[in-house]
């Protein structure tokens, strides 16, 4: 069996691992490669791996080891043709994932594509590199080669089909945030974290909406907090993002006239004095499916002034019984929409491309 962990875990899941499996010998980075752990003497390879994913947290990914070949591309895909007979039907689809370690004359293409064919030609399965039924793992650790055949679950994407995607949908939330007034320090500190949460989800804009005068300064240094957050989000969000993000635009306008120019517009106002969330999902989930915009009110210190109220279609209490902090107001209000509006089905899914 081979066992991939968070590097420098490699000992600590071994000696676990030689604890639940008796007579099994676990070695730890063999041949100095870093990650992984070699089980010699499992017996059942795949009724280990489940005790192994049962008791083992540190392992990351457990490979019941189904058939070994030298590191020569033919004998590869000789080995995983037989891995996987029986193991993968007909009416089912397949990838092949390969990993190598050590110098070799072919790369992990080559091996996927040859070793790909090879399992075609013996089950008859199709090939789907996105979603596949069954994973065909090769582990080239220098001279020797691991195969692996698990179920496409193994693999944890970060999508696959019929899970919601709410990044378009959560473009349409407009939020006036009210600007937290305190010490310049303060100021700053909660305009970055108001900005990392609005980049966060790339809302469609962030209005900072004072309802009465505030001093200059304040106001001046909670902005360069927002900008700043938002920054650095979006620089994250540039190196890890497969899909460009959208920096998230900022604007300055009194709450009062914010709310006159957006009446048609439906209004959401954050607030203890309103209702669960869990009441008015059905409510919120038709402004959401009804308009290309939603306006939300998030309040700082004070809360939204009550007179705001008689123009907002909905008036929320995100968390009854308690007063959520300004920091994580914004947060907190898109996490709750999130999870009402995933629950009434508005989000729309991903599809299952066979490729």
């Amino acid at each position: 069996m081979l066992v991939k962990t968070v590097r420098g875990l490699e000992r600590i899941a071994a000696s676990r691992i030689e604890e639940i499996l008796t007579g099994a010998k676990a070695i730890p980075r063999p041949s100095g490669y870093l990650g992984l752990v070699i089980v010699e003497g499992v017996g059942e390879p795949e009724r280990a791996a489940d005790l192994v994913r049962h008791e083992v947290p540190e392992a990351e990914k457990i490979l019941p080891v189904l058939a070994m070949a030298s590191a020569d591309l033919e004998e590869i895909a000789k080995a995983a043709a037989e891995a996987a007979r029986g193991r993968i039907a007909s009416g089912e689809s397949f990838a092949v994932r390969t990993t190598r370690r050590g110098s070799h004359r072919f790369t992990s293409i080559d091996v996927n594509v040859a070793a790909g064919a090879a399992v075609q030609r013996a089950t008859g399965a199709a090939v789907n590199l996105s979603y596949p039924d069954k994973i065909v793992w090769i582990e080239v650790l220098g001279d020797k080669a691991l195969i692996s055949v698990t179920s496409g679950r193994e693999e944890r994407k970060k999508t696959y089909p019929g899970k919601p995607y709410v990044r378009r949908a959560l473009g349409k939330i407009v939020v006036g945030q009210m600007p937290y007034v305190d010490s310049l320090e303060a100021c700053r500190k909660m305009g970055v974290r108001i900005g990392r949460a609005a980049q966060t989800f790339e809302i469609g804009a962030l209005y900072v909406t004072p309802h009465k005068p505030v001093e200059g300064k304040q106001l001046a240094v909670f902005l360069e907090g927002v900008y700043e957050g938002i920054e650095s989000r979006y620089e994250i969000q540039t190196r890890t993002y497969h899909e460009k993000p959208r920096r998230v635009p900022v604007y300055v306008q009194d709450l009062y006239q914010f709310v006159r120019d957006k009446r048609g517009k439906p209004l959401v106002v954050t607030s203890t004095r309103g209702e669960p969330l869990s009441k008015v999902a059905d409510e919120l989930a038709e402004l959401f499916r009804s308009g290309d915009e939603v306006v939300v009110l998030i309040g700082a210190r004070e809360g939204i002034p009550t007179g705001v109220f008689r123009f907002a279609n909905l008036v929320v209490d995100l968390a009854p019984g308690i007063t959520i902090s300004t920091d994580h107001a914004l947060t907190s209000a898109i996490v709750g929409f999130v999870t009402a509006l995933e629950e009434k089905g508005v989000f729309e899914v991903h599809s299952n491309p066979k490729i």
